[in-house]
């Protein structure tokens, strides 16, 4: 977490959106705060994938960073949390939350673009993304307990079911941070790399493995990966039947399988 000094400007906004072709590009872009959330920001990252989500199959995956080389996101702002009555600090977790969730929602793939430090709040943030590539100078963690705090954005909804209930209870117990070779191990990082460059060339090359596909149906593979994720096997059969069915629906379902069965690249439309 950090103290989160840097102020907003009209001129350069805290969360950026860029587009490349069908791909997002979100940036959090105080690097003088090391990227910190503050309720400004987070409102602006609501925003932003709200706005992502709008747009429907136009968008085909999204790359979300920190700007400056330092850090992703160093934690929550604590000047805006040291007030806080009780009340006060549930809001604040329920804004977090709020934003994890509309990340999960997007239909398209969100790929987590950490370079520096991911800590706390940020740590939570790159976990609702669908996955974590990651510089080889990045590290992770839940310092939350050092300031008599616990994860309030999803650390521990989340950070278990990415590396076991055991790990994540030693990393939230003790707070201690983890660099990129133990992150990869445990399996919280999918991918790493050597440079920030090397790391969004090879996110974007990613997405447009993913963009080669049926849009819908990477849609629906998302929703039953967020959905069925904790739940009873049973439940979780349930939901993707559901899906499974559901693509049927789909014009590009029709079209992947009649391109396979004549030998021939699909011509996907989004529908």
């Amino acid at each position: 977490m950090t103290d989160g000094t840097s102020p907003a400007t009209a001129e350069q906004p805290e969360v950026r959106v860029e587009r490349d072709g069908p791909f997002a590009i979100v940036t959090i872009d105080r690097p003088a705060a090391l990227n910190a959330l503050s309720p400004a920001v987070l409102a602006a990252l609501a925003d932003a994938f709200a706005g992502l989500a709008d747009e429907g199959p136009a968008v085909r995956g999204a790359l979300l960073t920190g700007a400056g080389g330092r850090a992703f996101v160093a934690g929550a702002d604590l000047r805006a949390l040291a007030g806080h009555t009780p009340a006060e600090g549930e809001e604040a977790a329920d804004a977090g939350h709020r934003v994890a969730a509309i990340i999960e929602s997007l239909p398209a793939p969100v790929i987590a673009c950490v370079d520096g430090f991911a800590l706390g709040g940020g740590l939570e943030l790159a976990l609702a993304c669908d996955f974590i590539y990651a510089t080889d100078a990045s590290s992770f963690g839940q310092p939350e307990v050092k300031l008599g705090l616990i994860p309030g954005f999803g650390g521990t909804v989340r950070l278990p079911r990415a590396v076991g209930l055991a790990l994540a209870k030693e990393l939230i117990y003790t707070g201690r941070r983890i660099g990129i070779e133990e992150a990869v191990a445990a399996g919280l990082v999918a991918r790493r790399f050597a440079d920030r460059e090397a790391l969004f060339a090879g996110a974007r090359e990613t997405l447009e493995l993913i963009a080669q596909n049926a849009a819908p149906a990477v849609g629906l593979a998302k929703r039953v990966l967020v959905d069925a994720t904790g739940q009873p096997t049973a439940t979780a059969t349930l939901l993707e039947i559901a899906a499974f069915g559901d693509a049927f629906r789909t014009d590009d379902m029709r079209e992947g399988v009649a391109a396979f069965l004549e030998k021939r690249e699909p011509r996907f439309t989004g529908a």
